[in-house]
């Protein structure tokens, strides 16, 4: 377990990247929880409000001989949408907001350079909005978040959010799915 790396991504409602990095081949364990905002332990209504300044995030712990943070970065990137300043498709908010929240220094380096030639190619009509900080305020969320997809795959939401991006992550990423 010594030989992990842990990133925190914020792409929107955690349970659509959760559900995704679930199913990524090097990643030891997801979890859907809420960083870098001011309240402690705050709860899912809380967050929800938009006063607690945390982003709904997942903990990505993986195993770098496996799939580096590059790879996870480039899924990361390819599952939301990065040029949507605190939405996420019908999700508006803060919370909601793309996200890097790095564990070590390096990670912003990685996260900051793909950033850089993702905008430099023209990937995406506008420019990019994630931020890159450090980790801050970490928070696990709700039992009941916790592997919601795998647990509700016919929820409404799951079927017509998570499931497309799931869908994406086989189609774009084949060689990293488990």
């Amino acid at each position: 377990m010594e030989n992990l790396e842990t990133v925190v991504l914020g792409g929107g409602c955690f349970w659509c990247t959760e559900a995704v990095f679930d199913q990524v081949r090097g990643v030891q364990d997801v979890e859907s929880g809420y960083s870098n905002g001011h309240t402690p332990n705050p709860t899912y209504e809380e967050v929800c409000s938009g006063t607690t300044g945390h982003a709904e995030v997942v903990r990505v712990v993986f195993d770098p001989a496996v799939i580096g943070l590059r790879q996870i970065l480039q899924i990361f990137f390819a599952v939301h949408d990065p040029t949507t300043l605190n939405r996420q498709g019908a999700d508006v908010g803060t919370q909601y907001r793309s996200g890097i929240y790095w564990t070590h220094p390096e990670q912003a380096v990685v996260a900051n350079a793909l950033i850089a030639e993702l905008q430099a190619a023209g990937v995406f009509d506008a420019p990019i909005v994630t931020e890159v900080k450090p980790l801050a305020n970490y928070h696990r969320a709700e039992d009941y978040h916790q592997a919601f997809f795998a647990r509700h795959p016919f929820h409404g939401y799951c079927m017509a959010v998570a499931a497309p991006k799931v869908q994406k992550l086989r189609q774009v990423f084949a060689e990293w799915v488990r």
